[in-house]
């Protein structure tokens, strides 16, 4: 078993400051020798300690770990203000980070039916497929 406590080295580098965007944004390289991984809730809250921001502004993503293990290398942003974050971060990324509630997805069997359902109309005729068909008829 990999040990969690295990210490970890966090380097950055492509370091640019956005203004556009408000944000700062860099390559993040991590050297986890004793362990399989480092989770992103661990990375931002030192990425945060680092740089002197708010751990709900970091948003690291798209990490990989490099063959044979030890080194992981992902990219990382960390934005000015919770409004420019809500603005310019992608709808997926908000959910991960907890900021928007994730939409309720109907059972793939009700996407199915309502898919077959819609086939067999035209036009405009197609929205009232959505609507599941009447017991009476």
């Amino acid at each position: 078993m990999a040990d969690t406590a295990a210490p970890v080295t966090i380097r950055t580098r492509k370091f640019i400051t956005n203004r556009l965007l408000a944000r700062r944004q860099f390559v993040v390289d991590v050297l986890h020798p004793s362990r399989a991984n480092v989770s992103k809730a661990e990375l931002s809250e030192k990425l945060a300690a680092i740089y002197k921001a708010d751990k709900a502004r970091v948003v690291p993503f798209g990490f990989r770990t490099h063959f044979g293990g030890g080194r992981s290398t992902g990219f990382a942003l960390i934005y000015d203000d919770e409004a420019s974050q809500r603005k310019f971060e992608p709808k997926y990324r908000l959910i991960r980070s907890g900021l928007e509630a994730a939409p309720t997805k109907t059972s793939r069997k009700l996407r199915k039916e309502r898919k077959n359902r819609a086939k067999k109309l035209r036009g405009t005729k197609k929205a009232k497929a959505a609507e599941p068909p009447k017991k009476g008829k």
